[in-house]
């Protein structure tokens, strides 16, 4: 089973996004912002992919993928943001930091379902 990893501050967003992707066969854990996504990411190396907000309190989704990348050198991890930012500015960055997918919200997930399963490795 494919396991993600749901970042997002917001409570409602979080429940959204692990339902769907557990309706569809993936295996999800939940944390509440980066610094609890590093905590869960070290304690499952099974996780697959990581879907992420960028704007939180504590440690700021960029900021949490940046230190996956280079404190913890995982490269593996797939991490997509997905937020209400979309500037270009915002966007350079995550590429810089190691972000390999950029969804403005709102969540859609017939519409990343097929990549969520590529990036797990199940197509």
């Amino acid at each position: 089973m494919a396991h993600v990893l749901v970042v997002d501050d917001s409570s409602t967003m979080r429940e959204i996004v692990s339902s769907y992707l557990i309706q569809n066969g993936f295996e999800v854990t939940v944390a509440s912002d980066g610094r609890d996504g590093i905590a869960k990411l070290q304690q499952d190396p099974g996780i697959r992919l990581i879907v992420s907000d960028v704007n939180m309190p504590n440690m700021d989704g960029l900021t949490m993928a940046q230190k996956i990348r280079t404190e913890f050198g995982n490269k593996d991890v797939r991490i997509i943001m997905l937020t209400t930012e979309d500037n270009a500015a915002i966007r350079a960055r995550g590429r810089e930091a190691g972000v390999t997918g950029w969804i403005v919200k709102p969540f859609r997930g017939d519409a990343v379902l097929a990549p969520f399963r590529k990036f797990c490795g199940l197509s």
